[in-house]
């Protein structure tokens, strides 16, 4: 049978330690190694635990703590923590788990092309030493190859919603033996873009109570979980940050500038930072249009958006991550994609269409418990979408004039901004959905449904 692999077998042990408590040297071995990773006491496979220290995984982020264990035990998931806090461990362990028990296959949709190979690196690099096997379908990559990559018989599929729609149609790929479903970037994939692509998706697949589904993302809006409930069953709500928190040990300022005079405010900070820089453009063209101009100034600069190819996108990310590129200029949805360790400052040139992207953008810096900084320029018309953040941060940010606006109109903006109120607006308390208002706790979501 084609799922006996090392892959099954590896993980089989497991189940049939955890059913007759066998105390073999073996596993007394293991249960020791376990307890140096610190990740015991989640249900983890022995040997899952033994490549987790082997990867210098030592202890689990707050999210992983609280998400492996109900996930591993075949509960739905919706997990809301911070960028950078490890959300990709928090699904990939147990869907690895899972998967290899039931003999069945997995799937994860998420976004963007650069997210998808990323995850892919991490479940290859947790999986490999079992004989996982991975298809990554992602758009700009030659479908003939991801055809032959389905013909070996994956164990998991990682896909972006277009392509995985593309291999549907021409029948290349059966969704009707995936028991694992994970929606990575969860907010994403149900806005208004990504919803009917994931629709179609959830067509081709089994009913809620014949699948698991797990949805991780830094952001949950009410009417994403409302959507995301319908396709789940009993969904257990994993909250180790309020919805749309920020990493404490991001440093946030705004300057208020006039737009012609942001590319030399631009000059002026990146003299004052010597480090990586990850820098925000709400679009494309104005994203190649910094990264060009930066260059004519004799910054080491690239930028990364959907009208590049596939090649490109890989070499400005690998250029970043290398050292290359000390400026990496980004859209949103590329954005999401893209996990560098020590990213000095991220800049928003353009305030973010949606207050939940600007936590996903300053979310690439101060990773990890590390410190990081964030600015963002914004015009002195633009005090509602500053207001717009500081609610769903539920944070007030400090505020500095650009020499290009006057001390009048910075005072008139500071009239009219507000201080944020205690919640964003539109969320109902949390004790209507059922859900535990408290950070870093986990609730049943059917106890309270009526």
């Amino acid at each position: 049978m084609i799922w006996r692999t090392l892959f099954v077998s590896s993980l089989e042990r497991f189940v049939t330690y955890r059913n007759e408590q066998r105390k073999s040297s073996h596993l007394h071995m293991t249960q020791e190694t376990a307890h140096k990773t610190g990740f015991e006491g989640l249900g983890i496979a022995p040997r899952l635990l033994q490549i987790l220290q082997q990867n210098r995984f030592t202890s689990p982020t707050p999210i992983q703590h609280q998400a492996i264990a109900p996930a591993i035990e075949g509960k739905d998931v919706i997990g809301i923590a911070q960028t950078g806090t490890g959300k990709t461990l928090a699904f990939g362990i147990p869907l690895i788990q899972r998967v290899a028990q039931q003999k069945a296959r997995g799937l994860v949709v998420l976004p963007t092309r650069e997210l998808a190979q990323q995850v892919n690196e991490m479940l290859q690099r947790i999986g490999r030493p079992l004989g996982l096997r991975t298809a990554v379908l992602i758009g700009g990559e030659s479908m003939r190859r991801q055809i032959d990559q389905l013909k070996r018989n994956p164990h998991i599929l990682i896909a972006t919603p277009g392509r995985l729609i593309d291999h549907l149609q021409e029948k290349t790929v059966t969704l009707a033996n995936i028991k694992v479903l994970v929606l990575d970037e969860a907010d994403r994939m149900f806005d208004m873009g990504f919803a009917p692509q994931i629709h179609k998706i959830f067509e081709h697949m089994a009913g809620p109570g014949e699948r698991q589904t797990l949805l991780f993302s830094a952001t949950m809006p009410d009417a994403i979980v409302a959507i995301a409930a319908r396709r789940m069953t009993l969904p257990v709500r994993i909250e180790v940050a309020p919805a749309g928190a920020t990493i404490e040990a991001t440093e946030q300022e705004i300057y208020i500038v006039k737009k012609e005079s942001k590319l030399s405010l631009l000059e002026t900070i990146l003299h004052e930072h010597a480090g990586a820089v990850l820098l925000f453009s709400r679009t494309k063209h104005g994203a190649s249009k910094i990264a060009k101009h930066l260059r004519m100034q004799g910054e080491r600069a690239t930028d990364i958006h959907s009208n590049k190819s596939m090649g490109q996108r890989r070499e400005a990310l690998e250029g970043f991550k290398s050292g290359k590129y000390r400026v990496l200029v980004a859209t949103d949805i590329a954005a999401r994609g893209i996990n560098v360790a020590n990213i000095e400052l991220v800049i928003n040139f353009d305030i973010p269409e949606s207050s939940e992207d600007y936590v996903h953008r300053i979310g690439r810096t101060g990773r990890a418990g590390r410190e990081g900084k964030a600015i963002t320029l914004a015009t002195p018309d633009q005090q509602g979408d500053i207001r717009s953040i500081e609610r769903l941060i539920r944070k007030t940010l400090p505020v500095k004039r650009h020499e290009s606006v006057s001390e009048e109109l910075l005072a008139i903006q500071k009239l009219i901004r507000k201080r944020p109120s205690s919640r964003p607006r539109g969320n109902r308390p949390f004790a209507k959905r059922g859900f535990s208002p408290r950070s870093g706790t986990s609730r049943s979501f059917a106890r309270t449904r009526r």
